[in-house]
C-alpha cells in the first residue's frame, strides 16, 4: 500500500512538474489569453449552477435569446477583470490586492449585468418576462464567479510556486538583522520563507523593477521600487541587501551590483540557476558577492561535438592537474567520459585534492567496475622517463598541457627555473608525445606571450615557438596546437583572492597602478573553451579566446571594498574603513595586456569566443641552434646570453630594466643543469 501510494505521489509531482515547465514557457500574451478562457468557462458553469440552484432544477436554456443573456453574464465580467488590471497582475504574487480586485471586479460585473436584465425585463412583453434570468441569481452568479476564478488562480500559484500564495506573519526574534530581498520573482518567495523560518533575518520588503509589482505584496511582504532602496536602509537601520535573481543575466546582475554600491550596506547574492543544483533555494545559497558576479559574462553555449570530440572514449592527460585551469579541464573532461583520465602534478596535495574531488563525480559505473579509470601521478614534466613511461602504459592519445609558472614577479625572480619549466618542460612533453603517438596536444598558454616584457610571458611563447616548429615536420602525426588567454577569476595567486584577503584583514587594499587593466574569465569558461578550441586545431594553430571588455582594476577593488558594506578610504572619504595604497608596478609588469601580436592575421572559427591567429614561427633547425645557446645559459645562469637568446626567438621581447636580475647570474637550477 505505502509504494503504491508513493508512486502516486511521485506521479502527481511529474504531472506538477510538467505542468509548471509548460505554463512558465508560454509567452506574456498566451498566459493571458489563457487566464481569459480559463475565465469565460468558470463564469459560464457559475451562471449555469446560479440559475439552477435559483430554480432548484437542472436548468436547460429555453432559447437562443436567453443564452444570448446568459453569456453576458461572463462577458461582462471578463470585461470587468480587464477594466480593474486583473490580467496584468502576476498570477503566482497575487496576493492581497489580487483577492480585492477580483472582489471588487466581480461586484461591478454583477451590477452591470443585472442593470442589464432589468432594461431588457422593462422591453419585453409580460408574457416573455418570466424568461429572464432571476435577479437572485446574478447575486449567486457573482459569489459562484468570484470564488471560482480566485480559486484557479490559487491553482496556478501552487502549480508554479508549490503552494498558495497567503500573507505569511513575518517572523524574527528581538535581534533578527533587518534585510532587503532583491527580486520578488519565485526565488525570492523561495528565500523569505527560508528566511522567516531561520528567525536570523527579519525581512522588510522586496525590491523589484517591475512596475506591475510596485506597492503590492508578495507572500505578505510590500513590493518597492528601486529608488526607495536608499530610504529603507535609513528608516529600517538595513546594513545588508540579499540579491535573488539567478535567471538574470551576468549583465544585467552586474547593473545592480552597480547600484547596490551606492549604498554601505553588505550584499549576498544567490547562484545563478545553472549552479543551484535543487532549483529551490534557501539561506544556505546565499554567498558574498565574487569577482564573477561583478566581472563574468554570460556563458555562451557549448558545441557539444566540438567538447566531446577529442574525449569522449579516449585516454587524456592532463598536466598540472591540480592547479586552478588543470582542475577545471579535469572536471569537464570527465564529463565527457574519456576511457581513461590521468592526472599529473607535482603537488602532492593538489593532486590529492583533484582526485578525490573527480572520483566524487564519477559515474557510479566507473567505480563498481574497479577498473583505474582516473589516474594520479605525482611526478614533473620535467622527467622525461616518466613522462615517456606514462604517455605509453596508458597509450595517451590527448594531452591538454596546463603545468607551468605562472606568477609573473615569481619567476622574474627565478628566470632559470621559469624558462625550464615553461619552455622546456614543454618541450620534453611534446617530444615524448611525437614519438609515442599522440593525436592531440593542447598548450594552455597567456596573453603575456604576445610582446612580452618578462621571463614568464617569453618562456610561455617560446613553449608555442616549439609546437609551431614541431607541426611543421613531416614525419609528424601529433596535432599541436595551443590556446592563448588572459586572467582567470579566482585562480591561485589572483589580485581577487589578494583583494579579499586585504579586506577581510581591514586593509589596506594594494594596486600596483590605478591606472592598470586587465582582462578576466571565468575558470569554467576558459577551460570549456580549450577544450573546444583545441578540438579545431589542424597543426600548428594559435587559438585566442574572447576575453571581453577590459576591467579596470581599481575600480575592481573598490567595488569588491563597497559591496561588503565598507567604505573606501580616500581624500574624499577620510573617515572611510579600508583604504587603497598604489605600490607601483612589479618588475616585468605592463599595465595592459594584449591576446595577438599581428590583429590583420586573426581569422573567426565556428565558435564565436574563439579566434585563430597566424603568427610568426622558427624553422625546426632555427630553433634548435636557439635552444642549444639557451641550455647553455641556463647551465651557467647568464642572465645576459639568456635575454639575448628571448630577443632573437620571441616576437617584441622588451625585458623590464626595472628589474632587479637583468643582467646578473643566478644560480642554475638541477634541471637546467641536465638539459645541457
Amino acid at each position: 500500500m505505502s509504494v503504491g501510494l508513493g508512486a502516486l505521489m511521485l506521479d502527481s509531482q511529474a504531472v506538477l512538474d510538467i505542468a509548471r515547465s509548460w505554463m512558465v514557457e508560454l509567452t506574456r500574451y498566451q498566459k493571458r489569453a489563457l487566464l481569459v478562457v480559463n475565465d469565460l468557462a468558470l463564469l459560464a458553469f457559475a451562471v449555469w449552477l446560479a440559475v439552477s440552484l435559483r430554480l432548484n432544477e437542472f436548468y436547460v436554456v429555453p432559447s437562443w435569446q436567453i443564452a444570448l443573456l446568459l453569456a453576458a453574464g461572463p462577458l461582462i465580467s471578463v470585461l470587468s477583470f480587464y477594466g480593474f488590471g486583473l490580467y496584468k497582475l502576476v498570477t503566482r504574487f497575487l496576493g492581497a490586492i489580487g483577492a480585492r480586485r477580483t472582489l471588487v471586479a466581480s461586484v461591478a460585473a454583477g451590477l452591470a449585468w443585472a442593470l442589464l436584465v432589468m432594461v431588457l425585463r422593462s422591453a419585453l412583453p409580460d408574457e416573455r418576462a418570466s424568461l429572464i434570468v432571476p435577479r437572485s441569481s446574478i447575486i449567486l452568479y457573482v459569489l459562484f464567479g468570484g470564488g471560482l476564478v480566485w480559486f484557479s488562480r490559487q491553482l496556478a500559484a501552487f502549480i508554479l510556486n508549490g503552494q498558495t500564495i497567503t500573507r505569511q506573519p513575518l517572523q524574527g526574534g528581538a535581534n533578527a538583522r533587518p534585510v532587503l530581498i532583491y527580486g520578488a520573482g519565485t526565488t525570492g518567495v523561495q528565500l523569505l520563507g527560508s528566511l522567516r523560518q531561520s528567525g536570523v533575518y527579519k525581512p522588510v520588503g522586496f525590491i523589484d523593477e517591475r512596475s506591475n509589482l510596485w506597492g503590492q505584496r508578495v507572500a505578505g511582504l510590500k513590493v518597492y521600487r528601486p529608488v526607495r532602496i536608499g530610504k529603507l536602509v535609513a528608516e529600517h537601520d538595513i546594513d545588508e541587501i540579499l540579491l535573488a535573481i539567478p535567471e538574470v543575466s551576468r549583465a544585467r546582475r552586474r547593473t545592480v551590483l552597480r547600484r547596490l554600491e551606492a549604498f554601505k550596506v553588505r550584499v549576498k547574492t544567490l547562484p545563478a540557476l545553472e549552479d543551484i543544483a535543487s532549483g529551490r533555494v534557501g539561506i544556505n545559497d546565499l554567498r558574498a558577492v565574487s569577482a564573477d558576479d561583478l566581472l563574468g559574462r554570460d556563458r555562451v553555449a557549448p558545441d557539444v561535438g566540438l567538447l566531446a570530440r577529442c574525449i569522449a572514449g579516449k585516454s587524456v592527460l592532463v598536466t598540472g592537474a591540480g592547479g586552478s585551469i588543470g582542475s577545471e579541464l579535469s572536471r569537464q573532461i570527465l564529463a565527457q567520459q574519456p576511457k581513461r583520465l590521468v592526472l599529473l602534478d607535482v603537488s602532492e596535495p593538489a593532486l590529492f585534492e583533484i582526485e578525490q574531488d573527480l572520483l566524487a563525480r564519477a559515474p557510479a559505473t566507473w567505480r563498481e567496475s574497479g577498473a583505474d579509470r582516473i589516474v594520479p601521478v605525482l611526478g614533473s614534466i620535467l622527467d622525461p622517463v616518466l613522462v615517456r613511461k606514462l604517455l605509453e602504459q596508458h597509450r595517451i592519445e590527448t594531452i591538454y598541457h596546463a603545468a607551468a609558472y605562472k606568477h609573473v614577479p615569481m619567476v622574474e625572480h627565478n628566470p632559470v627555473a621559469g624558462i625550464t619549466n615553461n619552455t622546456f618542460g614543454t618541450r620534453i612533453l611534446a617530444e615524448a608525445a611525437r614519438e609515442t603517438g599522440v593525436e592531440r596536444f593542447v598548450l594552455v598558454s597567456t596573453d603575456k606571450a604576445v610582446r612580452p616584457t618578462n621571463i614568464m610571458g617569453a618562456s610561455k611563447r617560446l613553449a608555442e615557438l616549439h609546437l609551431q616548429a614541431m607541426a611543421t615536420e613531416r614525419a609528424n602525426r601529433t596535432v599541436f596546437t595551443m590556446v592563448r588567454f588572459g586572467n582567470v577569476l579566482d585562480s591561485s595567486g589572483s589580485v581577487v583572492r589578494l583583494f579579499r584577503k586585504q579586506i577581510e584583514d581591514g586593509g589596506p587594499v594594494t594596486v600596483t597602478h590605478p591606472d592598470i587593466i586587465r582582462y578576466f574569465m571565468s575558470i569554467p569558461e576558459a577551460a570549456e573553451l580549450v577544450v573546444q578550441a583545441g578540438a579545431m586545431a589542424n597543426g600548428g594553430d594559435v587559438f585566442v579566446l574572447d576575453m571581453g571588455a577590459a576591467v579596470k582594476i581599481d575600480t575592481l577593488a573598490r567595488s569588491m571594498i563597497r559591496l561588503v558594506g565598507l567604505k573606501v578610504k580616500d581624500d574624499d572619504s577620510p573617515d572611510g574603513d579600508i583604504a587603497i595604497v598604489y605600490t607601483g608596478l612589479r618588475p616585468g609588469e605592463k599595465l595592459f595586456e594584449e591576446l595577438l601580436i599581428n590583429e590583420e592575421t586573426t581569422t573567426t572559427t565556428v565558435h564565436p569566443r574563439i579566434r585563430r591567429s597566424l603568427e610568426p614561427s622558427l624553422t625546426p633547425n632555427q630553433l634548435q641552434r636557439e635552444m642549444q645557446a639557451m641550455t647553455a645559459a641556463l647551465s651557467t645562469g647568464d642572465l645576459d646570453a639568456i635575454h639575448a637568446v628571448l630577443k632573437r626567438t620571441v616576437e617584441g621581447y622588451a625585458p623590464d630594466k626595472r628589474s632587479a636580475f637583468t643582467g646578473e647570474r643566478v644560480p642554475p637550477t638541477t634541471a637546467a643543469r641536465t638539459l645541457h
